[in-house]
């Protein structure tokens, strides 16, 4: 199943197609030159597969995890791709999960004033959610991607298949963003997850998601108005993350602590708390309210004293509200033990 996010002259295909990364060069061009980026919880097979199909490609592989979405990492790759003469023709290509992706974009967003790139995402949290839509960053100071840009992607790949290879809690950490486009968005996505045999509609989940995601985008590219319900449960989520310092809980586990904070519809809360319990979510964090209140004033969608927050009356409908920056404390104890 192809889709076309719609842009203008930014606008790019999606390919969400099992098997596709067997035979790349009927989905790319192959004769491109590349710099691959990626990290070593990617499989190497994976890996060299796409690689062996490429007619001349370099690669930087970092170590796991959001602590090295960090200037360092960032400036070598930039070194790398200046000591190997890559020239503003030439594309980065990620291959990996959510980190990979925004480290990537980044790079391939301020190279050269800005080339291509390709979004090979291998997670399901990356398949769902972050491969598309064009933000890019890094962290700094513990601050989630302070530091970034929007830039879209020429081309985004989505093989299925490789979700096969994930951890089962990494494979559900994902899901949490397909929740999440489900009860902003789509109700029929969100009550998928509370069928007993909603594994079995995994396609159906990552189209309905990706299509969610592609639509707001699409309406609102630079996030000044509608594209803010996609940060449902995130304004919590990545107060969470940072007091944790990214270590213990994961990207998606963290925004659906998030959005059982801020929904105030209790029989939601519930339906909610239930599917994320089914997926083996955490439902509440071991952690002091102030710690995480302290990183909500850096928050990318605070103004001043206010904050906006994305709130869901009824499954299917966000809005979006302005409130008092220190009202989060009162609804973050919702998960904060």
């Amino acid at each position: 199943m192809k889709m076309h996010c719609n842009l203008g002259e930014r606008g790019y295909d999606i390919l969400l197609e099992r098997g596709c990364l067997s035979h790349l060069k009927d989905v790319m061009d192959v004769n491109r030159r590349y710099f691959i980026i990626s990290d070593d919880g990617v499989p190497k097979e994976l890996i060299m597969l796409v690689r062996s199909q490429l007619q001349e490609a370099n690669m930087y592989i970092f170590q796991q995890g959001e602590a090295s979405k960090n200037i360092d990492v960032y400036q070598t790759c930039l070194k790398m791709m200046l000591q190997k003469k890559f020239t503003r023709n030439d594309c980065v290509l990620a291959i990996g999960g959510g980190v990979v992706g925004d480290l990537a974009g980044f790079v391939a967003s301020t190279y050269m004033r800005g080339i291509d790139f390709i979004n090979i995402p291998t997670t399901t949290l990356a398949q769902i959610d972050s491969s598309i839509g064009g933000k890019v960053a890094i962290d700094m100071m513990g601050i989630k991607n302070c530091v970034g840009s929007f830039w879209q992607p020429r081309l985004v790949l989505i093989d299925p298949e490789v979700l096969n290879t994930l951890p089962q809690r990494h494979f559900f950490n994902g899901l949490v963003e397909a929740l999440k486009a489900g009860l902003i968005q789509d109700k029929t996505l969100f009550e998928l997850f509370e069928q007993d045999d909603y594994l079995e509609h995994l396609d159906e989940i990552l189209e309905r998601s990706l299509e969610v995601k592609r639509k707001v985008v699409e309406a609102d590219e630079k996030e000044m108005g509608l594209r803010k319900i996609l940060n449902f449960g995130h304004t919590i989520g990545h107060g969470i993350e940072s007091a944790l310092h990214f270590d213990g809980y994961y990207h998606g586990e963290c925004v659906g602590l998030g959005m059982i904070a801020i929904l105030d519809d209790q029989d939601i809360q519930q339906r909610t708390i239930q599917v994320l319990e089914k997926m083996g979510c955490p439902t509440c964090v071991d952690i002091e309210t102030d710690d995480v209140c302290q990183y909500l004033a850096n928050d990318k969608k605070s103004k001043g004293s206010m904050i906006t927050i994305v709130q869901v009356p009824t499954i299917g409908d966000a809005r979006l509200k302005d409130i008092p920056i220190e009202d989060l404390r009162q609804i973050a104890k919702e998960v904060c033990k």
